[in-house]
């Protein structure tokens, strides 16, 4: 977008803004071009700005959603349920959220949230949208797995297409659109759900259903676009807060902020890789919740390579465990205390212990081959040992799946050939890399305290995303 049509794009949608009943903005603030940095637009502070300031206010009637658009009206079978199968039932909150922007795009002028639906990117950089040679630099990052577009494309394929050709009255322009162009669209506006959509009730965390798409709690919490709150960029650090109120949305300053800072909201603890995924972004200061994944397969070929066993004796081990209690992936994550009530960090983040519920999955599992051959693991002291060693094996097994090293990565991050992907990519498994060779030190640091006569600690359990 050319700077003038950018500039003049931001300055109409101020204006409607502005105009909304119910709406304010301070004058402390104001919405600049950050591009140049790849972020888009955002808002800065203009002069000093106290605590528990209000920085501008959303009435909800201006939130995009199902309760104020007006295509529950016009197809109102879409958002109820005609029956118990999959089919019958009612659009869930993405999918009705999704075919509603798809809606307001085709209503083009006469959709009151023009301005707005102006200001929102066309494209993105999340990984959605990545050619085979860019996922390819994601190496093994467990995020390649979790994008989901296939299985999204056939969500839109079979809800999305048949919703838009079955009401060509509703989707004015859209019949001169091929079906491949309209999955281009929803593919869009899904992902500009997944980046600046606000659930409105706030009671719930997300979840992440079978599409790759975040959802909420059992797709019934309203979800809705947000204008203003969603130019607001995020960072682990961060200085407003997002107050969801009976009339309207308010946003306010959790700590003095100076002149010319940006003003920041908070995504949650992410890793990068998430950021990535969902935002098209990462970013340093979310290093420190950086993740990676452990497979429970890899770790019983390690068990195998370390005590040389049989297929047959895996099988009898596993048997005398409760398949239901077996978790298929573990989460190795630092420790971290949640950010400070004024957005700053509250401590570091460290490496502490490896994943308690793999460790106890993994000694249950040698007690089951205790008791098939005692000679397998003799005692607990060898346990323990043995339990490390599968441990290292399977910590070395993932590090291995990575092309590069992370010397190698570390000198292609300062080659000024690389694309903005690349790098985001290189970044995300740059971190994950450091955040292994951590737990082998770790691990190095338990063997050695066995050896004297300690144990390995546990950590609390996190199930993978």
């Amino acid at each position: 977008m050319a700077q003038e049509s950018f500039d003049e794009a931001t300055d109409s949608f101020l204006r409607w803004f502005k105009s909304l009943p119910g709406a304010t903005f301070s004058d402390s603030i104001r919405v600049v071009d950050l591009r140049a940095r790849n972020a888009g637009r955002g808002i800065v502070a203009t002069q000093d700005i106290p605590a528990d300031a209000t920085l501008f206010t959303i009435p909800r009637k201006a939130i995009i959603n199902a309760e104020t658009s007006t295509l529950k009206e016009r197809i109102p079978h879409l958002f109820e349920s005609h029956g118990d199968e999959d089919h019958e039932q009612q659009l869930d909150s993405w999918a009705a959220l999704i075919l509603i922007l798809i809606y307001e795009h085709f209503q083009g002028e006469n959709s009151q949230w023009k301005p707005y639906l102006d200001v929102l990117p066309e494209n993105f950089d999340t990984p959605m949208f990545w050619d085979d040679a860019e996922l390819a630099e994601l190496q093994a990052s467990a995020m390649r797995s979790k994008i989901g577009r296939e299985s999204a494309e056939a969500m839109f394929r079979s809800k999305m297409l048949p919703a838009v050709r079955m009401n060509p009255g509703a989707f004015p322009g859209s019949e001169g659109l091929n079906d491949e162009a309209l999955i281009a669209l929803a593919h869009r506006m899904g992902s500009t759900i997944m980046a600046y959509a606000f659930d409105l009730e706030n009671e719930h965390e997300e979840e992440e259903n079978e599409d790759g798409w975040v959802e909420d709690r059992e797709g019934k919490e309203l979800m809705g676009m947000v204008p203003m709150a969603d130019i607001l960029n995020a960072d682990a650090e961060f200085n407003a807060h997002v107050n969801h109120e009976d009339e309207s949305l308010t946003v306010t300053s959790l700590r003095p902020i100076k002149a010319g800072e940006e003003i920041l909201n908070y995504y949650g603890p992410l890793p990068n890789s998430e950021l990535l995924r969902r935002y098209g972004y990462v970013t340093e200061r979310h290093v420190r919740y950086d993740v990676v994944e452990i497979p429970w397969d890899t770790v019983l070929n390690a068990a195998v390579a370390q005590l040389g066993l049989s297929v047959d004796t895996v099988e009898k081990a596993l048997q005398r465990l409760d398949e239901a209690d077996l978790e298929d992936v573990f989460v190795l994550e630092r420790e971290f205390v949640e950010p400070n009530s004024d957005g700053t960090f509250a401590g570091p983040a460290n490496l502490q212990d490896m994943p308690s519920d793999l460790q106890d999955q993994l000694k249950r599992f040698l007690k089951a081959l205790q008791k098939i051959d005692e000679s397998l693991v003799p005692d607990k002291r060898k346990r323990d040992g043995i339990q490390q060693a599968i441990l290292g094996k399977s910590l070395l097994d993932i590090e291995s799946r990575y092309p590069t090293t992370m010397a190698e990565d570390e000198i292609f991050l300062q080659q000024g050939s690389t694309t903005p992907r690349q790098r985001m990519a290189m970044q995300v498994r740059l971190g994950e890399k450091r955040l292994l060779q951590e737990a082998k030190d770790l691990l190095a640091r338990a063997s050695n305290e066995t050896e004297q006569g300690g144990s390995m600690p546990a950590k609390r359990a996190r199930r993978a995303g």
